[in-house]
């Protein structure tokens, strides 16, 4: 134990730095999949396949908005906040022009939210829902994640995200007692969103040293033109993610919705385990392939056996345990999610190996059109793809985890091809730009 702390300890700072947000980042998604464990048996017996599909397609539809204001800030914020960690006048500036972004694109989605609810008998019937659910935008738009992921300081997203899972933990068990009480479901989320929210731009401002003020246009357009790539990749992704949810509400019944979205929250809580790596990684490979192609072409090559291999396993005894997992979680009325989790059991082992040729080297390298590229592609074809299998199909949701899965499939395919040509032209060039 003595060796392995000495060892630690003359690790370089930049290293011992992704460490700490690799740690800080396992704890988040330990509380991540813990505390949803303790709620989702709760809810899906509660509320019955139904309600909990009408909670979960409102989640579905309101996501559009969430990465509408978020506008691939996540990533293109993040880096440049990384790479201008040293300089607080000029993450003062990119931190007040991405927040004013957020703010304005915030109203004008709740205008827009406005306008389909009260257009559509779909969503009009249910109204309160959706306004309620939307206060998970409001709170995202609050949480300055970027930030703190580009300043590498992930024990503050670690602390406000365990912070808003603990208020809809303990709100769940106190509000929801019968199946009409469904529609506090949105609302108990909506307010752990907006707490933690609240508490991330007080630390911002009291740790940081960042001074708010009205940022110039060039500052603006600059996020706009820096994020927009990735933002229609996002808007991409969506179309084979949180799309699915919202395709099966539209074309079939709230009871199809509550089987996929059951299982898939399984799924998807399994594939959180890889994202603390993949989290702290992303800045560190940003910085690090801007101050030397060689060390970042080597990062690459070290992080996906590490990768491959932990996901290949978690994606391995998510297949072989699916009956024992979805019987214990959701309970015998929701049997027909056992297929949805089986389908969809190896989706972390296939995202975790593009997480590294797709966002570690495209995104983290700068080529954000090529990564832009791929996610159109793949979203278009997830998003043709599920209206066409949800219609052949006579089990809705079975047809719609295959489609899941072929899709992520392709964004492996296009991302490793992308990945082997570039890295071969720039170990024969040896410059970004002449790669492109």
């Amino acid at each position: 134990m003595l060796s392995i702390i000495s060892k630690l300890k003359e690790l370089p700072d930049n290293k011992k730095r992704v460490l700490a947000n690799f740690f800080s980042l396992s704890f988040l998604q330990a509380a991540n999949y813990l505390l949803p464990l303790v709620t989702l048996p709760y809810l899906v017996r509660v509320l019955g396949a139904e309600k909990f599909g009408l909670v979960s397609f409102a989640q579905a539809f309101i996501q559009y908005f969430a990465l509408l204001t978020d506008y691939g800030f996540n990533l293109s914020a993040t880096r440049e906040i990384s790479i201008y960690r040293e300089d607080s006048q000029k993450i003062s500036k990119i931190f007040c022009s991405v927040i004013l972004i957020k703010f304005i694109l915030m109203i004008l989605s709740f205008v827009v939210l406005y306008l389909i609810v009260f257009s559509f008998g779909r969503f009009k019937n249910d109204w309160q829902i959706y306004f309620l659910t939307f206060g998970m935008v409001v709170g995202q738009v609050l949480f300055p994640v970027w930030f703190f992921l580009g300043m590498e300081k992930m024990k503050y997203i670690t602390f406000l995200n365990i912070v808003a899972k603990i208020v809809f933990t303990v709100l769940i068990f106190l509000s929801i007692k019968n199946v009409s009480d469904y529609i506090y479901v949105p609302l108990v989320n909506s307010l752990g969103f907006i707490i933690a929210g609240i508490l991330g731009l007080w630390i911002v401002f009291k740790n940081f040293g960042v001074n708010f003020k009205l940022p110039a246009i060039e500052d603006i357009k600059h996020q706009f033109t820096s994020g927009w790539h990735i933002f229609i990749s996002t808007i991409a992704i969506s179309l084979y993610t949180a799309s699915n949810t919202f395709i099966l509400g539209l074309f079939t019944n709230n009871t199809f919705v509550g089987y996929y979205a059951a299982g898939d929250k399984i799924v998807r809580m399994a594939q959180s385990f890889q994202m603390p790596l993949a989290q702290a990684c992303y800045p560190y490979i940003s910085k690090l392939s801007f101050d030397s192609i060689v060390q970042g072409l080597k990062f690459i090559r070290k992080s996906l056996p590490i990768i491959g291999f932990s996901t290949f396993l978690l994606s391995t005894g998510l297949w072989v345990a699916a009956p024992s997992i979805v019987n214990l979680v959701l309970g015998k009325e929701f049997t027909e999610s056992i297929s949805v989790v089986r389908i969809q059991g190896y989706i972390p082992f296939i995202v975790g190996l593009s997480t590294v040729y797709a966002n570690f080297f495209l995104l983290g390298f700068g080529y954000t059109k090529t990564w832009y590229r791929i996610m159109l592609t793949a979203g278009t074809v997830g998003l043709v793809g599920g209206v066409v299998f949800v219609y052949f199909f006579q089990m809705k949701h079975i047809g719609m985890s295959i489609n899941a899965l072929l899709t992520e499939v392709i964004v492996l395919v296009l991302s490793y091809s992308a990945y082997a040509r570039i890295r071969n032209c720039l170990e024969k060039k040896g410059t970004i730009q002449e790669c492109r």
